[in-house]
């Protein structure tokens, strides 16, 4: 059947869908609900589990939270892949494909692009190494009897069907599509998707490469200061490294908690500057510009490398908190969307001993066993990412389709052959090619592609012209780890050396490590596999591959690595700030988040504590809800003092500017200040930066910004009404390289507020000529920020507020976007939610962040939040986006959002007892 006519069928069948929901009661509308809730899982009564060896039992609370109980950890195991698959299976199942790279059998053609990428990459290869080789018995054990759990579900359900109205969606699209098995290699990869997420600088190397081109090296040092450690702080005092290569923390205060006047970091400086003539930048930028388009193939979902980094987390000892045991708050940020990422449930063995060690809740990722983050009977533990630079692009001279330059000589690619399955069309064949020490060549995509660079003259030390430039990966996630390993290690620790020992397993992502437990200990590790370069390469831009001299080392040897146990200031707080300074005797990066949102944690705790005050779990909460602009506190004193000309001198900007006399800094959704401070900012970034950066960072053809532009031809008061938007596709970018307002542009412009006469405080204006002067910027910030939020909210100051612009959609991102994707909108209206208007803003606390290159819509966030009391582990609080369903129209689909939304947080149950007095349903899985 032509495909047209299939997604006729498809809108038709979507159509009644709708109806049949809306309308209700009716027998059509009955049937309707009944096919939709036929997905949902069975969770009272007995179901048969063949391969278990005794009964399990899975209790659910009001939210659909299961917590399950067995006797041998394979039953817990089994049954938790089985419990999973039924609240998440269509998720799971979308989530392997991402990392295999296999989309297209399931979507068609338009995910060739985004298959060829993460097959050149190699994830799903990678993964099965690792499971062959690197993980442990009792790893592998596990991961099989998750499995089996899972596949005695798809076994219930073969072809998916039932399984979901996705796939019933699918179906109708292109027929014929089944669920293969589940694998224990399904569950691996998918820690290739989160290395991925939080990857650290390749972005900002891609970046960098194309500011190149119209920027000069000191420019481009502005946009990427160096860390301000003197006003920022580390999250540990610097320890020391011994002959022996072990690791000290500092003695005293092993927690810095404030800035540590010393220098280092950052910076665009090092061995890159011998080798980059302009012929090689030129050469560069070409495969950049085609992997910054690669890079935007990857599905939303997965988010791009550095953006949405940033996560929050801290620990209080029981010394300065009103329990007298510690306190563990945890929020990671990640993209939205619906499913959510995280899966929350607790695993139990009946009797916890050697044989079953389990006795763990909190949150994982559906589709893998364990717990990641949360806390079993005697410690707790939360991540946030280190941003360690485990990431370099080497620029590779090809000489031939088939060779590339190393020392002078000619070496051979390594070469594989991908056939794609497309559904909906014919079969591709896609050519991988890896260096000989197996670096993928991610510049390739086709003919065109691989031959990137071909005319670009080179001189100085960079080697002749052959047949192109290409960029090679190093990643420390392509190399196989067992990471897998410490999951399980982290579920059943029971004291800091275990917890550090499991650790030391976590090769992959990178992440710091906190600690707390029932004893009164607090701790902080950083774990991971991280590079050691050559003296003097900072990583910052990509390397020259023509010569062996620029190739990593060796790793960090994982005793070396900064941590911390009991310090004596009481606290900890990591925020994706550095770890140490510059004395720590290793790189770790030089692309450190920079520091705003843990300088503001630790003057939120250092004010509780002030003169002998005591930290309470509601005042954890209420600190994770910190919705402070810090940036403000600098800009908005600097917008007070701008006298605006005659011109501007009427109510209708005054009254606009007047908002913020009394503000209070604080990013409340109903804050018309907030909306207003906000907007100056965009348009500050926008006037300052935007048109100085290259046409390949600025262009886009995607309506993007979805508001109207600050050069909009707006009148000069619009006493006459708010004026329309305006279109603003193929004008501007949410391009990490074009400033997205987080904590980066706010270091970059805190300087910059120094020197008014900086070249940066230079825009054009309407007529084309060149306005100069920080005075001359702020002005035109102040006005187009009033026209602005005119256009979209109406001339009425009073009827402004922050969350009507500052907006969360949860959007259903496994059937892709609208304009790549089996759904029509009228789907994604059906499957997403929202939306919410939320609180918060880049860099604080409260971080729903937004990018001020694309827009005031909130696009990453605190994607769960968490309070741990070690002195009563029943009294601890959870909440997630979204719910513990997959399945459109469960109650559990997104029944926390809300809640989310206004901060709250929910009862988290752990106790035996406990769970039994939270039970709403009771579900026994029998042999």
């Amino acid at each position: 059947m032509p495909r047209t006519k299939k997604f006729r069928r498809f809108r038709l069948l979507v159509i009644l869908l709708a109806l049949l929901l809306v309308v209700g009661g009716a027998v059509g509308g009955w049937l309707g609900v009944r096919t939709v809730k036929s997905s949902f899982p069975q969770t009272t009564g007995t179901i048969q589990l063949k391969g278990l060896s005794g009964p399990v039992t899975v209790i659910r609370d009001g939210k659909g939270i299961p917590q399950i109980y067995a006797n041998t950890p394979a039953d817990l195991f089994m049954a938790q892949g089985f419990v999973q698959a039924q609240d998440r299976f269509w998720q799971m199942d979308v989530d392997r494909h991402i990392t295999s790279g296999t989309l297209s059998s399931m979507f068609g053609k338009s995910q060739v692009q985004t298959d060829t990428f993460i097959q050149t990459m190699g994830w799903r290869q990678v993964a099965q190494t690792e499971y062959d080789t690197k993980l442990s018995a009792t790893t592998k054990q596990y991961l099989q009897a998750f499995s089996a759990g899972v596949n005695t579900w798809l076994g219930q359900h073969p072809g998916g069907a039932g399984a979901s109205l996705e796939y019933g969606l699918l179906g109708v699209a292109y027929g014929g599509y089944k669920p293969a098995p589940w694998t224990p290699v399904d569950s691996v990869s998918w820690l290739k998707a989160m290395a991925w997420d939080l990857s650290g600088n390749m972005q900002q190397e891609v970046d960098r490469s194309l500011l190149s081109q119209s920027l000069s090296t000191q420019q481009i040092a502005q946009l990427y200061p160096s860390y301000p450690y003197a006003t920022s702080p580390t999250i540990l005092k610097t320890g020391t490294v011994g002959s022996d290569g072990t690791y000290t923390p500092a003695a005293g205060d092993g927690t810095s908690g404030q800035g540590t006047g010393t220098g280092g970091g950052g910076g665009t400086t090092g061995t890159n500057a011998s080798y980059r003539s302009s012929g090689t930048v030129q050469g560069l930028n070409q495969a950049a510009t085609q992997l910054a388009a690669n890079i935007d193939s990857i599905p939303a979902m997965l988010g791009t490398p550095g953006q949405g980094i940033g996560s929050n987390s801290w620990v209080v000892s029981g010394e300065h908190t009103t329990t007298g045991e510690p306190l563990l708050a945890n929020d990671p940020h990640l993209g939205p969307g619906l499913p959510s990422i995280w899966y929350q449930m607790g695993l139990h063995c009946n009797t916890v001993s050697a044989a079953c060690p389990y006795d763990v809740t909190g949150y994982t990722f559906a589709g893998m066993p364990g717990v990641v983050i949360g806390h079993n009977q005697s410690i707790s533990w939360g991540f946030t990412n280190l941003g360690a630079d485990v990431q370099d692009l080497y620029l590779e001279q090809v000489t031939s389709p088939d060779t590339y330059l190393l020392d002078g000589k000619q070496v051979a690619f390594k070469t594989r052959t991908v056939t794609l399955k497309v559904a909906g069309g014919p079969d591709q064949t896609v050519t991988v090619r890896s260096t000989a020490d197996g670096m993928p060549i991610i510049s390739d995509h086709s003919t065109e592609e691989q031959n990137v660079g071909q005319d670009a003259p080179v001189s100085g030390n960079a080697p002749a012209r052959g047949g192109g430039y290409a960029i090679a990966l190093k990643w420390t996630a392509l190399t196989p780890s067992n990471t897998m390993d410490s999951v399980f290690e982290l579920d059943r620790a029971t004291d800091f050396k275990g917890f550090q020992a499991a650790a030391r397993d976590f090769a992959v992502p990178a992440q710091n490590l906190i600690y707390a437990d029932t004893q009164g200990n607090i701790g902080y590790q950083a774990p991971g596999q991280i590079p050691i370069r050559p003296a003097g390469d900072d990583g910052t831009y990509p390397q020259p591959g023509w010569s062996s001299a620029y190739q990593w080392k060796k790793m960090i040897p994982q005793k070396s690595l900064p941590y911390v146990e009991n310090p004596a200031a009481g606290y900890i707080v990591t925020a994706n700030q550095a770890v140490v300074d510059s004395s720590y005797p290793y790189e770790l990066t030089d692309d450190w988040d920079y520091g705003v949102r843990s300088t503001q944690i630790n003057a939120l705790i250092r004010a509780k504590l002030a003169n002998g005050g005591k930290i309470s779990p509601e005042d954890m909460q209420s600190m994770q809800l910190d919705d402070t602009s810090v940036m403000a506190k600098t800009l908005v004193p600097k917008l007070l003092q701008v006298k605006l000309p005659a011109a501007y001198a009427k109510p209708y900007y005054q009254d606009a500017l007047q908002l913020l006399r009394d503000w209070n800094d604080k990013q409340d959704s109903g804050s018309a200040a907030a909306a207003y401070y906000n907007a100056v900012w965009s348009n500050l970034l926008h006037l300052a930066f935007d048109e100085k950066f290259p046409a390949q960072v600025r262009a886009t053809t995607d309506c993007v910004m979805q508001l109207p532009p600050a050069s909009a031809n707006l009148p000069a008061d619009s006493l006459n009404g708010p004026p329309k938007p305006v279109s603003v596709c193929g004008t501007r970018s949410p391009d990490q390289a074009q400033p997205d307002g987080g904590d980066q542009w706010m270091t970059v412009v805190t300087q910059l507020l120094k020197n008014p006469d900086s070249d940066w405080w230079t825009y054009t204006d309407s007529q084309n000529a060149q306005v100069r002067g920080l005075d001359q910027l702020l002005v035109k910030a102040i006005v187009d920020a009033r026209n602005q939020l005119t256009s979209l909210m109406g001339k009425d100051i009073g009827t402004w507020s922050w969350g009507r612009i500052h907006t969360l959609t949860l959007k259903e991102q496994t059937l892709g976007t609208d304009n790549s994707s089996i759904a029509s909108g009228l789907v994604h209206k059906l499957l997403n939610r929202g939306p919410y208007q939320l609180d918060g803003g880049t860099a604080a606390v409260d971080a729903a962040g937004w990018n001020a290159s694309a827009g005031y819509q909130v696009d990453w966030v605190p994607s769960m939040r968490m309070v741990v009391d070690l002195s009563d582990l029943d009294g601890s609080q959870w909440i997630n986006v979204g719910g513990a369903s997959g399945h459109a129209y469960d109650a559990h689909y997104n029944d926390q959002t809300q809640l989310w939304a206004d901060g709250q947080l929910l009862p988290w149950p752990f106790s035996a007892a406990a769970v039994k007095s939270a039970a709403v349903d009771t579900l026994v899985l029998n042999p």
